[in-house]
């Protein structure tokens, strides 16, 4: 049996054989990436130097008090928790509604008229200003059908503010990263390798379910991770819709459903609030909520890379 000859690979053109404008594009790509990462780099360095000059432990686990000084007024307990139940409300609504779109688009996407208006509606909420969002969530939760989502006044007056009201625009911010991310990833698999499932008497369900999905485990991940950091970075859905209360403020109802119909604040907030924009007089306790909240996010995105990194059970080849 004649032996297989190994296959060498093309030899890597150097770049002094290139044209001058094909060299400069190649130097101004470099520049670019280069500069972005000095900029992500003096942004963390910025924020570690402020941050720690300014954060005592304290203040992660004090209330904050309300006043016009907030110079000497507690910390921002309240915001950090508020933090982190709008990024999972608005994270557990956008999740699966993003991924079974995208799944729906990619793997049936029939009539084709539907499939191409779907993606032109994501498009738009891509498009759409959070503030935008704001108002027409605001419109939408004062609606009487809607009241048992927030707060209501003795006199059955819906105000339309509360975590559910801001987690569900919050999903809008966040889906079309999702399912953006989550198409991208079912494009990438191989068409032979739905072939191998049908071959084997697996269903398109199945298939979906037992393939597709873990294969694109990794990109879900990703479109969650970016859509998490929109949410937890918004500030216009929190003024408007949450109150921006420095202090938790549940309503009626049971315990978790109370607290969920009640307003609040974030970080974001807390940090406009406190800045030297904003009104509260404490640029030191501004300075020490964004780098906790930039610590937040920083961790946030290296745990979904080692989910992405280790999540991919499959790794397909074309």
């Amino acid at each position: 049996m004649a032996a297989v000859a190994p296959q060498r690979t093309a030899a890597r053109e150097p770049t002094s054989t290139w044209r001058l404008g094909d060299r400069a594009a190649l130097t101004a790509c470099w520049a670019c990436g280069l500069a972005l990462c000095a900029l992500a780099a003096a942004i963390c360095v910025f924020m570690l130097v402020k941050g720690l000059q300014y954060l005592r432990p304290e203040l992660l686990w004090t209330h904050p008090v309300s006043g016009a000084d907030q110079a000497g007024s507690g910390g921002f307990l309240d915001p950090m928790i508020g933090t982190v139940v709008l990024t999972s409300l608005g994270t557990v609504l956008s999740l699966p509604l993003g991924v079974g779109v995208a799944v729906w688009v990619v793997e049936y996407g029939r009539p084709g008229w539907l499939a191409r208006a779907v993606e032109s509606a994501v498009e738009v909420i891509a498009g759409t200003p959070s503030i935008v969002l704001a108002i027409f969530g605001l419109l939408l939760f004062q609606q009487k059908v809607l009241g048992f989502l927030s707060f209501q006044a003795a006199g059955g007056a819906v105000f339309g503010r509360s975590f559910f009201a801001a987690g569900a625009m919050m999903s809008l911010i966040a889906l079309p990263l999702v399912f953006a991310s989550t198409r991208e990833a079912l494009q990438s698999v191989p068409q032979h390798v739905r072939e191998a499932s049908y071959a084997l008497g697996k269903t398109r369900i199945a298939t979906i379910r037992r393939v597709l999905l873990p294969a694109a485990r990794p990109g879900i991940a990703t479109g969650t991770a970016l859509g998490m950091g929109r949410i937890a970075g918004d500030t216009a859905i929190v003024v408007i819709l949450l109150g921006a209360t420095l202090q938790l403020s549940p309503a009626d109802g049971p315990p978790l459903v109370r607290d969920l119909k009640g307003t609040g604040s974030t970080l974001t907030s807390y940090v406009y609030n406190n800045s030297p924009a904003g009104e509260g007089n404490a640029a030191e306790k501004a300075y020490a909520a964004a780098f906790v909240l930039l610590g937040i996010v920083i961790a946030l995105n290296l745990v979904i890379d080692r989910i992405s990194r280790r999540g991919g059970a499959l790794s397909w080849t074309r």
